[in-house]
């Protein structure tokens, strides 16, 4: 009796759960319509009615998310183009088309991805006519050269967005004043557009803005000191574009910011801005080629977080201070070549143990340099004719340094202060055997 209870009891499960399945509300046949257009436009050699032929939200490609709203299913995600073998969404074919127009039965769309899909240029693609439903919450397009359309009208009513990722398109036109209508969102990355004019105040009001990347575009003029109202940045990217005027001193309000990229754009000749020392948090400064001269500041002491600096063609003059050796404990990158630096190198850079390269090439350094093998394939020295090597570790040039170029100390020298002994652990301002044999022939009359 007891096992035929049980047996009954599974049967009826399993009726149960398949009355559940056959009650289960089906897709809106307008939403299940639209999606096959979709598919068909971006893929036409693949017969996706009949690969997938029952209710889209039981039985869909991958890349197409259902939610449920008041217990009726709704198709909330789209993702488009082939990204790995671990991310199967849909791929597009080379001749895929785009018709917004097809979107707008997709009510509860939050997310729209589409990855290498339009390729054909000569098949131009504008999206000027506001078609996107409202809904969207994150829009992305990365490396679809094919869409040239202007910014403004294509981001008309998708004021719920919190991620805008737009990379390597063709949008071109001005970043709109209604920016600053958008005050959810979280992301605005825009690189490598065809992006001009200058940068709304707008802006300033997305205070939950977590990312804004403008770079490599052809934005101009002055950023506005709103853009230090941005409060939540972590990472700040308007490199390569046209940027001119002083580097605002509002970003010192950025207290959040990790990342901060400005480099290659027209900044004046302000030097490197004294605000970056009062952003504890910074890992990665990057300013090079603005020709913001002036010396290095001492600003490091409170940025032992600092990982990586780009102060590269900015002709910068004066000493390298000891200060960076000594505070910024966690470096792996500096770039300081193409500058006018003077004087020695610190011997205190033989403590950072984490570099993976310091370029120092091409300056006006002087001074005798003493290396352990280590350290001496991180350094890039050339360029600076006033250096010479203190022992002979040339071979590390053949590991990644760039010492090859330089001339061994002559045995007359006289050690000073200028000799580095790179380590990585103990430092010494002289060899005694050396000093004991300079002395020697000094007295002998060599």
């Amino acid at each position: 009796m007891a096992l035929f209870s049980i047996s009954t009891t599974l049967i009826f499960f399993f009726f149960f759960s398949l009355s559940l399945s056959q009650d289960q509300p089906l897709l809106d046949p307008t939403e299940q319509k639209a999606l096959y257009n979709v598919l068909n436009s971006l893929n036409p050699t693949i017969p996706w009615q009949t690969l997938f032929p029952d209710d889209l939200c039981l039985s869909a490609p991958h890349g197409v998310v259902c939610d449920y709203d008041q217990n009726q299913p709704h198709i909330v995600e789209l993702n488009f183009g082939y990204v790995s073998d671990e991310t199967p969404t849909p791929p597009c074919s080379s001749n895929a088309t785009l018709n917004p127009t097809l979107f707008t039965s997709f009510s509860y769309l939050r997310k729209l991805f589409f990855y290498k899909c339009f390729n054909n240029t000569q098949n131009i693609i504008n999206l000027s006519l506001p078609s996107f439903p409202s809904s969207l919450q994150e829009l992305v397009f990365i490396q679809n050269p094919s869409i040239v359309s202007p910014l403004q009208p294509f981001l008309t009513n998708l004021t719920s967005l919190r991620r805008l990722v737009l990379i390597g398109n063709g949008f071109h036109g001005e970043l709109p004043s209604q920016i600053g209508d958008f005050i959810d969102m979280e992301e605005l990355t825009l690189s490598k557009n065809n992006l001009s004019g200058a940068v709304p105040v707008s802006l300033g009001k997305l205070k939950k803005l977590k990312i804004l990347d403008l770079s490599q575009n052809e934005f101009k003029g002055c950023v506005p000191e709103h853009v230090g109202n941005l409060t939540s940045l972590l990472k700040l990217d308007l490199s390569y574009n046209g940027f001119s005027c002083k580097i605002p001193e509002s970003f010192s309000n950025l207290k959040k910011m990790e990342f901060l990229d400005l480099s290659f754009n027209l900044y004046g000749n302000f030097g490197v801005p004294l605000f970056l020392g009062e952003i504890p948090g910074l890992k990665e400064v990057y300013l090079s080629g603005n020709l913001l001269s002036g010396k290095i500041p001492e600003i490091w002491k409170n940025l032992g977080a600092v990982e990586k600096i780009g102060f590269s063609k900015m002709g910068l003059v004066g000493k390298i201070p000891v200060s960076m050796g000594v505070y910024l404990k966690n470096l792996s990158y500096l770039g300081l070549d193409n500058n006018k630096l003077d004087g020695s190198v610190p011997k205190e850079f033989g403590l950072l143990e984490f570099a993976n390269e310091i370029n120092l090439e091409n300056n006006n350094l002087s001074g005798r340099i003493t290396f352990s093998t280590r350290v001496g394939q991180k350094l890039k020295l050339a360029g600076n004719v006033g250096l010479c090597l203190g022992n002979n570790n040339s071979s590390c040039s053949e590991n990644g340094g760039s010492l090859g170029q330089l001339n061994p100390c002559k045995i007359t020298d006289v050690v000073s202060d200028s000799e580095v002994l790179f380590n990585g652990a103990s430092l010494m301002l002289f060899d005694p055997i050396k000093l004991v044999l300079v002395m020697l022939f000094v007295f002998m009359g060599f």
